[in-house]
């Protein structure tokens, strides 16, 4: 992309009816490192790829609690992940104090969505630079709940956002037809098969880069990382991948950290 005189700020639009700034926002987000949210009838479940922005440092948070019944992963810029979760974070402790139950995930969605569309309207202000998948599970059933910078808010059976996830998606569509009646232990390796697509042919998941995250019917939400990611990897293992990448490595990273 190219500056140009449409895109001095968010509330410029070009001759063909866009938004660039909002545009330049999608593509922070794509450049975030891949994560992936799949659903059953009776569990959700995240998964993401922690990037870390040197050899030297550690990998960086990509799965977040919001509470006992949802959670979040992000891809794109750190920075605006992190507000973005604390904002979610604040609503649900909020709904709790005041009603004494769970925040539907659908006030979430419509909470989140108010606070992406103003930044994308409001002159002075910059769209967030990064996309969540939401995972949760209320009366209604289990959810995953996909946004974007452009304040585009839509639930979904499964989704993948970030780097390389067309692959991830392209896995997805193909076994959509398993996942309502797959037991939690099989979402959780359809999920990371499917991320393990949008990476090169020559790297792989580890328990270092990889976090696991599961909700669902008498299943709080839990994030597990390290030792608890392993036996999953281990389980995929000796399955193929469907779309193999050659693209070389990830993108590099520079200030502010994209995830």
């Amino acid at each position: 992309m190219f500056r140009n005189q449409y895109d001095s700020d968010v509330t410029v639009w070009s001759p063909q009816g866009r938004l660039h700034q909002v545009d330049y926002a999608v593509e922070a987000m794509k450049q975030g490192s891949a994560t992936v949210g799949v659903k059953s009838n009776t569990h959700a479940v995240l998964v993401a790829l922690k990037r870390a922005a040197n050899e030297l440092c550690s990998h960086q948070k990509k799965i977040y609690e919001l509470d006992t019944h949802a959670g979040v992963s992000i891809a794109g810029l750190l920075s605006d992940g992190r507000i973005l979760a604390r904002f979610l974070q604040t609503e649900c402790s909020s709904w709790r104090w005041d009603y004494k139950e769970p925040v539907p995930i659908q006030v979430l969605n419509n909470r989140i969505q108010l606070k992406l569309q103003a930044n994308t309207q409001i002159y002075g202000r910059r769209p967030f630079g990064v996309g969540l998948v939401i995972a949760g599970y209320d009366e209604r059933g289990t959810h995953i709940v996909k946004t974007d910078p452009s304040a585009e808010v839509v639930e979904t059976l499964a989704c993948s956002i970030g780097a390389r996830s067309q692959s991830a998606r392209t896995y997805l569509e193909r076994n959509l037809d398993q996942f309502p009646a797959a037991n939690v232990e099989q979402l959780v390796e359809f999920a990371l098969l499917a991320l393990r697509d949008t990476l090169p042919a020559e790297d792989s998941l580890s328990k270092k880069n990889t976090t696991i995250a599961v909700v669902g019917k008498g299943t709080p939400f839990k994030v597990m990382e390290d030792d608890d990611v392993q036996p999953f990897l281990d389980r995929i293992a000796g399955v193929p991948r469907t779309g193999q990448q050659t693209g070389g490595e990830q993108q590099g990273t520079t200030e502010p950290m994209q995830l």
